[in-house]
């Protein structure tokens, strides 16, 4: 297979680790970007005689190219015959400049009103690799190799005037100490984090390893941040709700071993009124008779209604515990994952079902919480030994 302009390339993904010193212990120096709520774009460009055609991908490889116009204008600038780019689109306020939080960012993605919603969210795009040029494939270049070539396009270039295309930040980091304190400059920014790559390894489509890895709030041991997780279900209403027809829903994490989606939680909580509502219709657009093959309930979760698991949420939770009924990560020797007290903060059209948060990514989580319990546990008991000693030297 080769690389070709027009036809969309499977996104490179992250790996996670808890910390930056569990970072710097697995890959050593490397370089960091700031990770941007916002939603991934790859930027495809070809010339058809004396035209420029130009397609924007979303990272489940839809084409939606028709969106963007104010992107496209920006980018025909860029004096090349053919480019494959990827890069994060965000929205920002243009009175302040400050970014805007990843559900109004969302709202640019649509096929309808698309010259008001510019007008209300206009979009930065910062590009942080570069795939192709000109006729040449650059996936098996390094990263650092890579990284020059996009910054010596931008240099060639008079691209944007107004700050709207840009080439993403990139700290040279040796030391776990290096990362943690660029970590925390980025997170007092209002950022996610950083991603973590490393400078000499190429870019491998469609893999999920350790050439990149993400560091967000979460990966420093609290259940802060949101998970993806996909819909499966849901159940009839009762009381208050027993009028809208749904009253929570079954949601699930994705096994890549077994290719399948398992139950993690079962959520009644963050929606209003009109919004489960909402939340019916679209789900009996895409309801279906029977459980679907490929996910994994137990009998005694089993929903009122099915529904192709088509549709990613995020989910907001206090910890993850283990459970006798949830399959997420259960097997014959283990108990399965489930979610304390979930809550439901909004929706991820920008990813596939496959892109949703991985059953293996739970038990990373669930680690991480259990090694923070420990040196909590440990921190109290030295504590009380102290008081212990206070009392007897008094």
């Amino acid at each position: 297979m080769r690389v070709v302009p027009g036809i969309p390339i499977r996104p490179a993904a992250a790996e996670r680790l808890k910390d930056a010193k569990a970072i710097i212990k697995k890959i050593g120096s490397c370089v960091a970007q700031p990770k941007l709520d916002g939603f991934r774009l790859q930027v495809h460009i070809k010339a058809v005689g004396e035209k420029k055609e130009m397609h924007f991908f979303s990272r489940n490889l839809q084409d939606m190219s028709q969106m963007f116009p104010d992107l496209k204008k920006i980018l025909f600038n860029l004096n090349v015959e053919s480019l494959i780019a990827e890069g994060e689109a965000i929205a920002y306020d243009p009175e302040t400049g400050s970014f805007l939080p990843f559900q109004e960012t969302v709202r640019r993605k649509r096929k309808y009103k698309i010259e008001k919603m510019m007008q209300d969210f206009p979009l930065k795009l910062f590009l942080f690799d570069i795939l192709y040029l000109n006729g040449e494939p650059l996936i098996d270049k390094t990263h650092k190799e890579r990284r020059k070539i996009l910054l010596n396009l931008f240099d060639k270039n008079n691209v944007d005037k107004n700050g709207d295309l840009l080439v993403i930040d990139e700290e040279s980091i040796e030391s776990s100490e290096e990362l943690e304190e660029y970590f925390t400059e980025n997170i007092s920014l209002g950022l996610e984090g950083l991603v973590v790559k490393r400078e000499n390894e190429p870019y491998v489509p469609g893999k999920r390893n350790f050439n990149w890895i993400k560091l967000k709030r979460q990966e420093s041991g609290q259940l802060d941040d949101t998970l993806d997780c996909v819909i499966l279900g849901y159940y009839v209403g009762h009381g208050k709700r027993a009028r809208f027809g749904i009253g929570a829903l079954l949601v699930g994490v994705y096994n890549e071993g077994r290719d399948c989606f398992q139950t993690v939680a079962k959520i009644g909580t963050g929606l209003k009124d009109d919004e489960w509502i909402s939340q019916k219709k679209s789900c009996d657009k895409i309801s279906v008779k029977e459980k679907p093959k490929n996910v994994e309930c137990a009998k005694e979760l089993f929903p009122d209604v099915w529904v192709q698991p088509n549709i990613i949420c995020m989910i907001r939770a206090d910890e993850i515990t283990k459970s006798p009924l949830h399959a997420a990560g259960k097997d014959e020797e283990n108990l399965g994952l489930a979610l304390r007290f979930p809550r439901l903060m909004g929706y991820r059209p920008d990813k596939s079902v496959n892109e949703a948060t991985t059953v293996v990514e739970v038990k990373n989580l669930y680690d991480l919480q259990y090694d923070k319990d420990k040196k909590g546990k440990s921190k109290k008991k030295s504590q009380k030994k102290e008081r212990v000693r206070g009392l007897f030297d008094i």
